[in-house]
């Protein structure tokens, strides 16, 4: 499997508008980040993890030919709020697209997409979509996606385990029934917004004591604030562990 990912930025992106700070006017290029997903290529199939309001750029910059299916986080606005764009893939693929979330999440997708779902839009023009609950693990093309049940503040949503791989992104806490599901791994993708404790993200200093925990044998780090640079923060991290960048393509 290959994973790029596509966006690592907090839900504003980095840089920020009308911020002058060093970090927002940085010229390096790992310093630039889009909202946080990423994507899984494997076996001629292309999986999403979240459709950020920057997913029609993270797209186009990665050259994406294909669109297979859409698995959620949860329901906020930078992990949904593009969406609509995945209907180029529909239109090119000549089918459905199966998006995967768990109930809640659904919910909110079908009342936030609700014309894509009703079809009643009179020109077209819309995706289309086939929705799936997320209740327990599930396989996409011989890949079993195992759901992670995570706490963002007071807000359940999900991580994802596949193989020897998981991602668990806009989490504060993790709680003691699924710490299991993140024993073994080659590479665990962490939230690690800022140093600062944050109510409903995980800090680098927190992260870090769960790869302590874990000892994944890599370990990377998103959904990153304009509060850490990218060469400075990553020069101050152990070996093994390092802060992901828009782009960045991992072999799983």
């Amino acid at each position: 499997m290959k994973l790029t990912f596509l966006g690592t930025g907090t839900s504003t992106g980095v840089p920020i508008p009308a911020c002058h700070c060093l970090v927002c006017a940085s010229t390096d290029p790992r310093d630039k980040r889009t909202r946080p997903s990423v994507l899984m290529e494997y076996d001629r199939r292309a999986v999403l993890i979240d459709t950020t309001p920057d997913f029609r750029y993270q797209a186009l910059r990665e050259g994406m030919e294909r669109l297979d299916a859409v698995v959620f986080t949860h329901a906020h606005v930078d992990h949904i709020m593009g969406l609509d764009d995945v209907r180029g893939f529909c239109f090119r693929q000549g089918a459905a697209i199966p998006i995967y979330a768990d109930a809640g999440c659904m919910a909110d997708i079908r009342r936030v997409f609700k014309y894509i779902f009703d079809q009643t839009y009179s020109a077209g023009g819309l995706p289309r979509l086939d929705p799936h609950i997320i209740e327990g693990p599930f396989d996409l093309w011989g890949i079993q996606l195992i759901p992670i049940p995570v706490l963002h503040g007071q807000l359940p949503i999900l991580g994802f385990r596949f193989g020897h791989a998981a991602y668990v992104t806009d989490f504060s806490t993790i709680p003691d029934s699924s710490m299991h599901l993140l024993e073994g791994l080659d590479v665990l993708i962490l939230d690690a917004l800022r140093h600062k404790p944050h109510p409903t993200h995980s800090s680098v200093e927190h992260s870090l004591s769960l790869v302590q925990r874990f000892k994944p044998k890599r370990a990377f780090f998103t959904h990153i604030a304009h509060e850490l640079g990218h060469e400075e923060t990553n020069a101050g991290l152990p070996p093994g562990v390092e802060l992901a960048y828009d782009g960045l393509k991992l072999e799983i």
